[in-house]
């Protein structure tokens, strides 16, 4: 005996409403995720799932008229295309891909007119038929949908909903044949609902899946853009704008790992201290864009000549810093071999006359620590070769 002397079980539980308040569930919890996401697809699914209730309802309920089966009939299978509709429509949100209905507007209108009329006048086996089929063909392309998500971005949820839904539209298939046949037996109708129950159980799970899977995804996204993003501004931070060089931040970054480095490995290293000869005059006769080609120009006949292992150096105005392994002698033949070189270069013709390279070169002695007094050697060396020459 149950409460107030009713027998328990007595009391009978109508699956179909059981599935409704399911549905209504399910559609309040995928709202709550809304509310906290903000994202469109779920508030498709959420009303896709709020459209089963009464879908359920109208199915459910004994009608005494047979006119107003008829019509309940016909709306109940217009809410489960709409189930199908939303479904498909919000995979199509989630792949950000344009979701259109056949034939515009016109299309749906013209179906629900049929659903709501036809019924009326032909009868229940107008629309039956037709909406089963019609919703297994919906769920059939969110299916695909769905799965090509999964093949995209490996999302499980995806995977698990595009299993579902393909489910459904095979379950929708069976039950537009059993009602071609004017089949309509009640054992069929719940077998259905039970499949259908548990297909729609496993596609809530991987709707909440694929809701966290969307959000570690788009932390994913953000994690790259910032990678992205330190990097640029580490770049920015190092590089000369105008010539791409890296500039004396990087120097001071790196002189001291350098040094170790060559230290360790007993490796010869050595200073090219280059100055660009009439700089000075073609800035004030021609004007500074004139002189801001002949750096970029310069820039790139330096890193086009210095190993990319080696670094090339703006080191302010027209003067470049070159931080090369090899011997101080070495140095110098390639001082000298640059200066030919340029003088040399096809591109040589198009710049200002008189342009060319002087050189200071020294040697960085393998005890050293700092670069600072061997920049200044290396500094007067050029000008003593700029005035040589």
């Amino acid at each position: 005996m149950g409460v107030d002397g009713i027998d328990a079980s007595s009391v009978l539980i109508n699956p179909q409403h059981a599935f409704a308040f399911g549905a209504a569930l399910a559609s309040g919890l995928l709202l709550l995720q809304y509310a906290h996401r903000r994202k469109h697809f779920i508030l498709l699914w959420a009303a896709g799932w709020l459209l089963m209730v009464p879908t359920e309802l109208l199915s459910a309920q004994r009608w005494a008229s047979p006119m107003v089966e008829r019509g309940a009939t016909g709306l109940s299978q217009l809410l489960r295309l709409g189930t199908a509709v939303t479904f498909l429509w919000a995979a199509g949100v989630f792949r950000r891909t344009a979701f259109t209905l056949p034939g515009g507007v016109k299309a749906p209108l013209v179906a629900a007119a049929w659903f709501l009329v036809a019924p009326l006048v032909f009868g229940i086996a107008a629309v039956d038929t037709p909406g089963y089929a019609l919703t297994a063909l919906t769920y059939a392309g969110a299916g695909t949908m769905y799965a090509a998500v999964l093949l995209e971005r490996r999302m499980i949820g995806a995977g698990l909903i595009a299993f579902v839904v393909l489910g459904l539209a095979i379950s929708h298939v069976s039950a537009a044949v059993m009602a071609r046949g004017a089949i309509a037996a009640d054992q069929f109708a719940f077998e259905t609902l039970v499949v259908d129950a548990v297909l729609y159980t496993l596609g809530m799970l991987g709707m909440h899946l694929l809701i966290f899977e969307d959000m570690t995804y788009e932390l994913r996204l953000t994690n790259r853009r910032l990678e992205t993003t330190r990097e640029e501004l580490l770049q920015a931070a190092i590089t000369d704008p105008l010539t791409g060089c890296h500039n004396r931040r990087f120097l001071e970054q790196v002189m001291d790992r350098e040094l170790q480095r060559h230290a360790r490995f007993g490796l010869p290293l050595s200073l090219l201290f280059i100055d660009i000869d009439r700089f000075k005059a073609i800035n004030d006769s021609l004007g500074h864009e004139a002189g801001d080609r002949v750096l970029q120009y310069v820039a790139r006949f330096l890193k086009r000549h210095i190993r990319e292992a080696d670094f090339v150096f703006r080191y302010g105005g027209d003067e470049f810093l070159v931080l090369i392994t090899c011997t101080g002698e070495e140095a110098r033949r390639k001082g000298a071999r640059l200066k030919v070189a340029f003088d040399a270069a096809p591109e040589a013709a198009s710049l200002p006359p008189g342009l060319g390279l002087s050189v200071g070169t020294i040697e960085v002695p393998p005890d050293t620590t700092d670069l600072t007094p061997l920049i200044k050697s290396a500094d007067r060396r050029m000008y003593e070769d700029k005035n040589a020459g």
